[in-house]
């Protein structure tokens, strides 16, 4: 049974940093999609970040040049990397997986999966 588990969040000022880490127990090969998400009570949850079968990862325009996903596929762990953070990057932040095949690679950067989710880790930013 595959589980997602989120961690490092934390309370920061503005300008301040924060690395998340997502480790996956259980089965998930290198060609699974997985992202991070994130939802502030009542929004709708959005895409920050994905990392495709390929190694290409894909940002949120309000993250680029911020926010770095990366992978360790040894570790099984997924990672989040946020620099000068913003207030607007306050919420629950979320880890995802899904295996997509190969003609549907694009649904990763689409921030389209939606099989495998952590429960989530708080970061919040004040000014």
């Amino acid at each position: 049974q595959v589980q997602l588990v989120e961690s490092g969040g934390g309370s920061v000022q503005a300008g301040g940093s924060l690395r998340l880490s997502c480790v996956v127990t259980g089965y998930i090969s290198s060609t699974y999609c997985m992202g991070w998400f994130r939802q502030v009570p009542g929004k709708e949850r959005e895409g920050v970040a994905t990392f495709d079968r390929y190694g290409a990862s894909t940002y949120a325009d309000s993250v680029k040049g911020r926010f770095t996903i990366s992978r360790d596929n040894a570790d099984n762990t997924l990672y989040l990397q946020m620099n000068n953070l913003k207030p607007e990057d306050t919420g629950m932040y979320y880890c995802a997986a899904e295996r997509f095949h190969v003609a549907d690679n694009r649904r990763c950067m689409l921030f389209q999966l939606d099989n495998y989710w952590g429960q989530g880790t708080q970061v919040t930013v004040s000014s």
